[in-house]
Parts: C-alpha cells; sequence; structure tokens
C-alpha cells in the first residue's frame, strides 16, 4: 500500500512591486507618522552604510560588513517588535541596533575593533553581534523558551543569513522551537550569497552552492513551524509578515520561519571582492528592485513624499551619523583592554606581555 500522507507549501508574499504599487488587500494599516519612520530608518541605514564603508577605506575602523540593499528586511522586521521584544542579530542588522536603542557610537566602536561597543544598555533588549554563522538562532529560540518557562510575554527576533540554513546549529535551533512551541520568529535574509557561494545550484553540477531546497522557508517544515517566503524588497511586506508571527508568537501559536528574498548588492564584508563572482548582469536586475526606491515611489503615490521631506530625512540621517562618528574617534581603548577579557586568569607569558603596554 501507498498513500500520501503529508502535504505542505509555502506562501510567498508581495505587498509592494517594484513600481511602488500595492497590494490594496494586503496593505497594512500604517499611520502616515508610522510610513515616515519606515523610511527614516531605511534612510538611516543606507547613510550608515555609506560612512562605514568610507571609513573603512581610511583605515579608521577595521572589516565592515554592509547592508546595502537589504534595508526592507531589517527595518521591516524590526518595526514589527515592540520594546519589551528581544532581537538577536547576525553581523548586517546595524540598523536594528539603532532601532532598539543603541548609539550609532557603540556600533562604530565594535567596528573599530573594541567590545566595548558591544555593553549594550540594559533596556534595549538587543543582544550582541554574532559573528559565527547560524549560532545566534539558539540564542534567540533559548530567551523565547525562557520566556515561556517565566511567562513574560515577550517574542524573540532572530536574524539569519541564507548560509545558516545550512548549518547544525539553525536545525537545532527550529527543532527545540517546534518542539517547545517557543514564541520565537526566525527570519532568514536570504541576499542569495554565502560569501561567494551561491544560494542556488542552478550552474553548480558539481556541488558548489549552498543547498538544494527550493526555498529556505521550507526547511521549518520539517519541525512543524509556520514558514512563510516574503518578498524581503518590500518592506511592507516584511513588517506585515514579522508582525503577524510576532504576534501569534505572544498568543502561544508558536513560532515562525520566514525567508527574506533579497540581494546583496555590495560585497560579503570590506575585505571581498565581488566582481571576481557576482554576474554583473543579476547585479543590474536586483538594483532595479531595491527597496528605498519602491518605497519611496509607494509614499510618492500616498502624496506623503516631498523634496523637502527627504531633504530633511537625509540632513538628519547625515546629522546622526556624523554626531556617532564625532563621538565614536574620541573613544581611545587602552592596549591593555586585549589582555583582560579573555582568561580569568592570564597565563605567565600573557602577565609579561601585558607587562609590556603598561
Amino acid at each position: 500500500m501507498k498513500k500520501t500522507v503529508a502535504k505542505f507549501e509555502i506562501q510567498y508574499v508581495q505587498i509592494l512591486n517594484e513600481k511602488g504599487e500595492v497590494d490594496k488587500k494586503l496593505e497594512p494599516k500604517l499611520s502616515v507618522k508610522q510610513l515616515k519612520e519606515i523610511y527614516k530608518w531605511m534612510v538611516l541605514e543606507r547613510t550608515f552604510d555609506n560612512t562605514a564603508l568610507m571609513l573603512q577605506r581610511e583605515g579608521r575602523i577595521g572589516t565592515f560588513a554592509q547592508s546595502l540593499g537589504e534595508e526592507a528586511t531589517h527595518v521591516g522586521a524590526t518595526f514589527a517588535t515592540e520594546k519589551v521584544d528581544w532581537v538577536f542579530p547576525d553581523y548586517r542588522e546595524h540598523i536594528a541596533f539603532m532601532m532598539k536603542g543603541v548609539a550609532i557610537k557603540d556600533l562604530l566602536t565594535h567596528w573599530g575593533g573594541s567590545e566595548d561597543g558591544m555593553k549594550l544598555p540594559k533596556n534595549t533588549n538587543m543582544f550582541s553581534v554574532c559573528i559565527p554563522v547560524g549560532t545566534q538562532t539558539l540564542h534567540g529560540v533559548g530567551a523565547a523558551i525562557a520566556a515561556k518557562l517565566q511567562k513574560k510575554k515577550f517574542a524573540s527576533l532572530t536574524f539569519v543569513g541564507d548560509a545558516s540554513t545550512s548549518t547544525g546549529d539553525f536545525h537545532e535551533g527550529l527543532n527545540f522551537a517546534g518542539v517547545f512551541q517557543a514564541p520565537a520568529v526566525v527570519v532568514i535574509r536570504n541576499n542569495q550569497w554565502a560569501i561567494s557561494v551561491p544560494r542556488t545550484c542552478q550552474h553548480a553540477d558539481w556541488g558548489g552552492c549552498q543547498t538544494r531546497a527550493e526555498t529556505l522557508a521550507q526547511k521549518g517544515i520539517g519541525y512543524n513551524i509556520n514558514s512563510v517566503q516574503v518578498d524581503g524588497n518590500d518592506v511592507l511586506a516584511v513588517y506585515s509578515v514579522v508582525k503577524q508571527a510576532i504576534d501569534n508568537a505572544k498568543k502561544g501559536k508558536g513560532p515562525t520561519l520566514v525567508e527574506c528574498v533579497t540581494y546583496r548588492l555590495g560585497p560579503h564584508t570590506t575585505a571581498d571582492d565581488p566582481t571576481r563572482y557576482v554576474d554583473s548582469k543579476t547585479l543590474k536586475q536586483w538594483e532595479k528592485k531595491e527597496p528605498l526606491t519602491r518605497f519611496k515611489l509607494y509614499l510618492k503615490k500616498k502624496k506623503i513624499w516631498t523634496e523637502q521631506f527627504e531633504k530633511q530625512v537625509r540632513k538628519e540621517a547625515k546629522q546622526l551619523v556624523d554626531k556617532g562618528v564625532a563621538e565614536f574617534e574620541k573613544h581611545k581603548p587602552k592596549p591593555t583592554d586585549m589582555f583582560d577579557y579573555v582568561y580569568e586568569k592570564l597565563t605567565p607569558n600573557l602577565k609579561a606581555q601585558r607587562l609590556e603596554w603598561e
């Protein structure tokens, strides 16, 4: 005997297309003030990104991971959280830190090589930058399980990249999320690249791709987790889907896995040269889909965007970033700090080295 015992499907959600046209049936009920806030955050992320790149090229900070082209995923998802919710980032969600109350100077201090920047204020409900791929899934789900056990009404929002979905920590985290019905939302920022390894296997019969799964969202199905794919360059769709997921989590309806389909328009980090492996034609196609222009078109159609509004938003963003840079460059960490936060008790040779710096 043969019979089908289970069937699954993955829904794709888009509310705002590349022309700024909106699906009225799915359009979220956001006030003019909220729509302006979203745009301001997206502009601030782009401004910070450009400035940080310049600082790195001038040797004023270390290796930096840009977020160019991924603003809708970062801003839309974080905007869906409440103050009580916790956010667990990887290394691209710079704007999420700012949206949760972390100062720009602290972000730059971190990327400048000092861990003083990740001594986050207790009221931010933000975890520190996570460099290892996928490990933050465990942190986010663990926090959500703790919230459930302690009967606290908050959800966790975890950001991971597409490469993370091929790691053991990611799957272990999802399994626990499903088993414990944790109030957790995991957002996959599918920017199509794991450094230089492509997401798809279209031209990689030899195995040089991340995964042969048709979607990344479907990886949640095996753990009985609500799973959905969304246009990651559509800030309205990202916000709506993640907001619903967070609301469901707080109501005890379990975790959600959200795959945001976007594209990395810049390098993996400033230590990378994407021209060696990114097809220029594909890049140009995705540049036409970038989220900031799309959302601006939407605001224009709603008669919210004006030239004066644009000038003011960009002026404020530049002022905030410039202020953060100035404050960061006043911070002078001591050389001995490198010895003070690794071992509980220094080894004899490290003690000797530390003395040389005093």
